[in-house]
Parts: C-alpha cells; structure tokens; sequence
C-alpha cells in the first residue's frame, strides 16, 4: 500500500514523501490520536473504492489531507472531487492567481495543511516568493501586479467583510472578465469549506515536519 502511495507521489506529487509515509501509517503530526484514522485503498468499501482509485491517479497526498475525512461521506466526496477537478485544473483563472486566491484562505484560516500543500504549488506556478512571504507574514504583499492586486483584495474583502465594494466588483470585472470573477469567487469559496474540513478533522502536517504557522501567531 506504500507503494501505491509513493508511486502515486512520484507521477504526481508536489509534497515531500513524508507527507505520504505518515499518513499511509497512521502516525498523526500532532502527537494526538487521529479523529479519523487515515484510510488506505484496501480498506473502501463498494461505495468509497471507485473514487479512491480516482484519486490516487491525481493527488499528490493519496487518501490524505481533505480526502481522508471526505471519503467518509461518498456522494460528497465525488462531488467535491468534481469541483476540485474545475477548480484546479480548468477554470478561467490563470494558475499563479487562482493558487494566490488559496493561499489567502488558507491565511485567513491559519490552514496549516492549506498553506503546506498550496505554497509550493503557488511558487512552481510563478507567484514571487516575497508575495508568499508578505502573505504568509499576514501582511498585504508588496509589489503585486495589478491583477494580484485584484485576486487579493477582491477575496480579502469578500472573505471578511462578506461582500464586494461596487469599485472592487467594476474593477475585478474590467482586469479580469466576468468568468474569472465567478471562478474566483468559487475557488475561495471552495478553500473555505476544505479548510473547515481539515480543521473539523485536525489533519496536520506530516509527522516531523514544522507547521506554517507557529501557536500564538496571528
């Protein structure tokens, strides 16, 4: 079963082995019992093994990270894997902007496993290390281009005050046209409830590994 991970990891991965090894034997990076312990392809069920091997073809985590409190709830799961399947690989939004778009929630959340997963994606896709760095810092990034300008302030406004300014609508509207303004705002959507998922679950970081975020960090 290891095998199948680290191979799904080598076709497919941006995260380290670690990642991969811990949870494939169950070891929980926090040092608490799991609340769910971490499924492996052999233990689904009827219902459960037709996504499973669907993601192990494309997820650098295996069964881990989201998925492994998702497959809990099947018909979630499969409709969650097709959203994330848009919203990943064939939305509107250019890849640097849309993984921005995730690490801003994943900020706002202090998303550990977010933050883990996505800051390497946003790095190979060719947003600036000072910008994940400002970000990560819980500062407004310096030196953002104008559409990075728009990705942050549209989902920053809409994630905290819970709705968008007739000036950032009309200006995200004009940088960005109205496919990627729907497709931004489902993306961030999106990252909410997979943040929520993860914290509800308490999926952490690989065992061994340091968290993004350090207790008492705002």
């Amino acid at each position: 079963m290891l095998r199948r991970f680290l191979t799904a990891t080598a076709l497919f991965g941006a995260l380290p082995i670690a990642w991969i090894a811990a949870n494939a034997l169950g070891l929980p990076a926090n040092g608490k019992e799991p609340r769910f312990p971490q499924l492996t392809l052999d233990q689904l069920d009827a219902e459960q093994r037709p996504l499973g091997e669907k993601i192990m073809k494309i997820s650098s985590v295996g069964l881990g990270g989201p998925y492994n409190p998702m497959l809990r709830s099947p018909v979630y799961a499969q409709r969650m894997y097709d959203l994330l399947d848009y919203l990943r690989w064939h939305t509107s939004v250019p890849t640097p902007l849309n993984e921005f778009a995730i690490l801003i929630i994943a900020r706002q959340w202090r998303s550990q496993v977010e933050w883990y997963a996505h800051a390497p994606l946003a790095k190979k896709a060719g947003l600036s290390d000072s910008i994940i760095s400002d970000l990560k810092a819980n500062r407004r990034p310096a030196g953002m281009s104008a559409e990075e300008e728009v990705v942050y302030d549209f989902v920053t406004e809409l994630a905290t005050k819970h709705a968008v300014s007739d000036e950032l609508f009309e200006r995200a509207k004009k940088r960005l046209g109205e496919q990627q303004v729907v497709d931004l705002t489902a993306v961030a959507g999106t990252y909410v409830g997979v943040a929520m998922m993860l914290a509800m679950a308490e999926e952490s970081v690989p065992a061994g590994k340091t968290p993004p975020f350090a207790d008492g960090e705002p």
